[in-house]
């Protein structure tokens, strides 16, 4: 879901998108063991301040004047000073637990809770705040919370985020045949699934811990052009 809203971003003409510029960074000084390790390493600058200064500091192509940066929480280890971060707009995707761990774990087979990124976009929430999208609301209706999104980022909505054309894009991490099989086919965001993936019963007391992070959020999600939160 985090790859195709960075598709959605990625095909609007004033946009331009980075792909996980923390992930060498966090590959590097966890030690963790990925597919493609070592090209993912060689692949992006290994200092999270390097690569923080890069992305704000880019020149914007001729027509451009939004940078759409997908992060990964996870990736935001506590060494990284969450000062640098105040240059960004921050927007949220936030999904059920069970979901995320049901689809990470075809990757990683024991994911931890540091893996799913969970606390610390809950931290980065309570710093920064930001607006908050849940990835059912956006299966559900694209459109509804794509609009409800820019204008709680104070850009226009555009036509072209709702679908692009299939394939991947120089733009993705070289990590993308790994992990981005079912964007690099799809046109737009697929309907929900009636029957989602079980979760593994390992992983129940995993997701258990994740669900207060969670819920903190989707208590703030946009749904249909407000925040929940804001209407109750």
């Amino acid at each position: 879901m985090s790859t195709a809203l960075m598709r959605a971003w990625e095909n609007r003409r004033d946009t331009v998108v980075v792909d996980e510029p923390l992930y060498a960074y966090y590959l590097e000084r966890t030690g963790c063991i990925h597919p493609d390790r070592e090209l993912v390493l060689a692949s992006q600058p290994v200092q999270w301040r390097v690569v923080l200064d890069n992305v704000t500091s880019a020149p914007f192509p001729e027509g451009v004047w939004i940078r759409y940066a997908k992060m990964m929480t996870h990736h935001l280890l506590p060494e990284v000073d969450r000062g640098a971060l105040v240059p960004f707009r921050h927007a949220h995707l936030i999904r059920d637990p069970r979901e995320l761990l049901a689809s990470y774990a075809k990757v990683r087979t024991e994911p931890a809770l540091d893996d799913l990124g969970l606390l610390q976009q809950a931290e980065i929430f309570e710093t920064f705040g930001g607006p908050v999208i849940d990835s059912g609301d956006l299966l559900a209706d694209p459109r509804g919370t794509l609009t409800a999104l820019c204008q709680a980022l104070d850009v226009p909505f555009d036509e072209r985020m709702l679908s692009w054309p299939p394939g991947p894009r120089d733009t993705d991490g070289v990590w993308a045949p790994h992990w981005y099989a079912g964007v690099i086919a799809s046109t737009g965001f697929a309907a929900p699934r009636a029957n989602a993936e079980p979760l593994p019963p390992r992983l129940e007391p995993l997701a258990e811990r994740c669900m207060p992070y969670f819920e903190k959020l989707y208590r703030y999600r946009l749904r249909g052009g407000a925040s929940v939160a804001d209407v109750r």
